[in-house]
């Protein structure tokens, strides 16, 4: 009972002692992650699709799976998708994205290729992570679909009932 609080002023100097020993410990700068061509790689996640993930600093060439970006996500809304992650973190054509996906449809790709690429970004520069993290686009969308039960037409729906 040596070290007993007997004044405000005790404790005030016991908590800011506390607080002192924690400072170093709470808050540590993220470092960049590349590879010795100057690349962050990072792996994204949609429903059944996956995508690995390069970027590197350049003039905003996007190349999935060999082909252009609007090749091979022809349709306006997936591409979309993808720039999302650019326009949040703000560098819009400063990075070249290569990217190769497997499984899953379009939609789930596109999606997978955007979190790869926010991924993949903050590994780059940390400092872009509180924006892409409060857009949501490092977590991934857990949300895949419903298997299908026995005793039904699908995952839920029932066959057609008949009375007589």
């Amino acid at each position: 009972m040596a070290d007993q609080i007997n004044s405000l002023e005790d404790l005030a100097s016991a908590v800011s002692d506390d607080i002192g020993g924690l400072q170093g410990v709470m808050q540590e700068p993220r470092e960049p992650i590349r590879d010795s061509l100057g690349r962050s790689y990072a792996t994204g996640r949609r429903k059944d699709a996956t995508a690995r993930v390069w970027i590197k600093p350049g003039s905003g060439k996007v190349t999935v799976n060999g082909k252009p970006m609007n090749e091979y996500f022809a349709r306006p809304v997936l591409q979309m998708i993808l720039a999302q992650a650019f326009s949040v973190a703000g560098v819009e054509g400063q990075f070249d994205v290569m990217a190769t996906v497997k499984g899953g449809g379009l939609s789930g790709q596109a999606g997978a290729v955007k979190h790869g690429v926010s991924r993949a970004l903050q590994n780059y520069d940390p400092s872009l992570r509180p924006a892409l993290k409060a857009a949501g686009f490092l977590t991934r969308d857990s949300r895949v679909v419903e298997r299908k039960k026995y005793g039904r037409a699908k995952a839920r729906k029932s066959f057609q009932f008949s009375k007589r």
